[in-house]
């Protein structure tokens, strides 16, 4: 049977004064929405699998395992795993990642 998720019923998670999201996770995959104010900061992190960062709306600034690169509304960027990234809000962005 198919499982139907609705992101209203999801708690929003407030990360920091300036970093909130939604988790959905299956045993498999982790799907998230971020919302970011402009000016904040995502510290240096990796992940074990690879990860898909989809910008709704706004602009990153991310380095990827040491390379720059600015993503914007519409663009999808792939995080390969173990990769270290980091990412700074141009805007007030609203993201959707996506980890297998």
């Amino acid at each position: 049977m198919p499982t139907v998720y609705r992101w209203a019923d999801v708690e929003l998670e407030k990360i920091t004064e300036m970093v909130s999201r939604k988790e959905i996770r299956s045993e498999t995959e982790v799907l998230v929405q971020t919302y970011l104010k402009k000016g904040a900061l995502i510290p240096a992190h990796e992940h074990g699998r690879p990860q898909w960062i989809y910008v709704l709306q706004g602009a990153l600034s991310l380095t990827i395992g040491g390379a720059a690169v600015t993503v914007r509304e519409g663009d999808l960027v792939r995080v390969p795993a173990g990769v270290p990234h980091q990412g700074e809000a141009l805007d007030d962005t609203f993201v959707m990642d996506i980890r297998h």
